[in-house]
């Protein structure tokens, strides 16, 4: 027999969409309290990076999986997705690496280099050893560049738009403030900080409303995150 799934509605959906990202903002933040406030193992940096990017990645998705599995719906219907993996794959190297040579080859070198909030809280971040060097890339890849994706982007978008009537209102609804979001999470402190995180942004969820699917951005953001760490490093570290 065909197995018939049972319709949630919007008031339900509503509730546990906002539950799930209040809770999901609570499970990436945390960790990083956490190692920021006691400074066991020397605080945000070394191998203690690895293991917030685990836990990120870990609870998320397990928020998510469950939150999903309420509303009767599974990882493909948020994008998860090996359709055009090779396609999608390559629009995200693309989309990265412009992203990355626009931001260290023109925008920070002429913003104040090392002197910049921002890259002097990520050489903050290192320390020194290979070991260090891997796990923080690791919080790039999978904490940022997979658990945000699928929470911020598929999740977010996916789960909101429904409830909307009209679908492209709802999609376009959510995709706005699904940026809006992400942007406010990375509490930009100027108007050069809501630019850098602004343009990224834009262009990840203009990824996944191509594409519909997560391989796109999930591989931008991950791309840019790593090689973002990578120069910094070479750049500004050594």
């Amino acid at each position: 027999m065909k197995t018939i799934k049972r319709s949630v509605s919007k008031r339900k959906t509503l509730a546990i969409f906002i539950g799930t990202i209040i809770t999901g903002f609570i499970l990436f933040v945390l960790p990083n309290l956490f190692f920021g406030i006691t400074k066991i193992n020397g605080g945000l940096t070394g191998i203690n990076l690895l293991i917030i990017a685990l836990f990120q990645l870990t609870a998320v998705c397990s928020l998510i999986y469950f939150s999903l599995r309420l509303l009767h719906k599974d990882f493909q219907y948020i994008g998860w997705s090996a359709k055009n993996w090779q396609t999608d794959s390559l629009l995200g190297l693309l989309t990265g690496l412009a992203w990355t040579a626009l931001q260290f080859g023109l925008i920070i070198p002429n913003t104040g280099g090392a002197q910049r909030t921002d890259i002097a809280q990520m050489v903050s971040m290192f320390d020194g050893t290979l070991l260090g060097t891997l796990s923080f890339i690791a919080l790039g890849v999978i904490g940022g560049g997979i658990a945000e994706e699928i929470f911020n982007r598929g999740y977010f978008i996916n789960v909101l738009k429904d409830l909307f009537n009209n679908p492209k209102t709802g999609l376009w609804t959510a995709a706005l403030l699904s940026i809006a979001f992400f942007a406010i999470g990375h509490l930009p402190a100027d108007a050069l900080g809501w630019f850098d995180i602004l343009v990224p942004t834009i262009a990840y969820t203009a990824l996944f409303l191509y594409t519909k699917r997560l391989t796109a951005s999930i591989i931008a953001h991950g791309i840019y995150n790593m090689t973002a760490i990578l120069l910094t490093y070479y750049l500004y570290y050594l």
